[in-house]
């Protein structure tokens, strides 16, 4: 038996060296719409929502840490998209996955395609700006 009870995602967060830069892409990629930020004075955060979904949390990197920022601050990372089926990454569900796949192509993004084993679901693989892993997947078909 779980430990907790009625679990469900609250919200997922990612850090930034520019959390505007972030909050425009996920605005323009996936339309996340900014929300009401509290201010922690001492570092900036933008949250966004992505109606119907789950809300994102972008916060301002601390430049005192050693954490990567992403796949890209790694030293031994390649920024190489078909490392991420097996990589840390969000999984969004889109129903226009063929004109989205040629949206990011048209962006000039980098990306890596491929289908469940079955074929019943197409993904395609990516990075936000800062690195971050992402999967968009097409709705499962009959």
């Amino acid at each position: 038996m779980a430990v907790a009870k009625a679990a469900c995602l609250n919200h997922i967060s990612r850090e930034s060296s520019d959390i505007r830069r972030l909050a425009n892409f996920y605005k323009e990629i996936f339309g996340f719409e900014e929300i009401e930020s509290p201010d922690f004075g001492e570092f900036k955060v933008i949250w966004l929502n992505l109606p119907g979904s789950f809300p994102m949390h972008l916060i301002e990197r601390n430049p005192l840490t050693k954490l990567p920022e992403g796949p890209y601050s790694s030293t031994a990372a390649v920024a190489d998209p078909s490392n991420l089926p097996r990589g840390h990454h969000i999984c969004f569900t889109v129903s226009n996955f063929d004109s989205f796949v040629q949206s990011l192509k048209d962006k000039g993004i980098q990306t890596f395609e491929r289908s469940l084993p079955n074929g019943k679901v197409r993904q395609i693989f990516f990075f936000d700006p800062d690195g971050n892993g992402l999967e968009v997947a097409s709705r499962e078909a009959p």
